[in-house]
């Protein structure tokens, strides 16, 4: 009787472990924060509409550039992030990314990041005649080894789960995702009106 019973005390414990130990095995967050005009070293640029470059460090030193010109911003990252397909990619309202928190999504298998999560500002519709920005849209990019490109988008305002649904591209298409050939996915709803594709720089 008490083999018995110590023996579905322990499936029940098992059962209930599972769940965790499923999770465990899977990609986790790591999450650094970025003031690109207190933390970053600034090129100035050449042209009026050129607002430079900044070069900055993520988790555990991974090197970021960013850029703007024309009110939009460029952020790429690696060792050559300026060369990289994610350096002429932007968002298509007026955007901007100075300052934030920047979500790493990190492999099983030690840690090593394979996608970065950013939520970035733009200007919906009824923003275009003043000088609000009330649009967020989650930008998932592909890290290295292999080209750096954006991955997909999430509108964060539309979205009350904005974050898990990133995490679900990040997670399922960043590291298979072929930069020259796949299209940023978009998850979840979009502010009816509002269209946030990338566009060439």
């Amino acid at each position: 009787m008490r083999t018995v019973l110590r023996n579905r005390l322990l499936m029940t414990g098992l059962m209930f472990l599972a769940p965790f130990a499923t999770l465990a095995q899977g990609a986790t967050s790591a999450y650094t924060k970025i003031d690109v005009r207190r933390d970053c070293r600034r090129s100035p640029g050449d042209v009026v509409e050129d607002y430079g470059e900044w070069r900055c460090k993520g988790y555990a030193g991974a090197p970021i550039w960013l850029a703007a010109g024309d009110q939009r911003m460029f952020v790429s990252f690696g060792r050559k992030a300026k060369d990289e397909p994610a350096a002429e990619q932007t968002l298509a309202p007026v955007n901007d990314f100075y300052k934030g928190a920047i979500e790493w999504r990190l492999d099983e298998r030690g840690g090593k990041p394979f996608a970065a999560i950013m939520r970035w500002n733009v200007k919906t519709i009824p923003d275009r005649e003043s000088l609000k920005v009330s649009g967020r849209v989650l930008v998932v990019t592909r890290l290295p080894p292999g080209p750096v490109c954006h991955v997909g988008y999430v509108d964060a305002v539309a979205n009350s789960d904005a974050n898990e649904l990133a995490r679900e591209i990040a997670d399922k298409h960043a590291r298979s995702f072929d930069c020259g050939r796949d299209k940023p996915l978009v998850f979840g709803k979009v502010t009816p009106g509002e269209s946030f594709v990338n566009t060439d720089r």
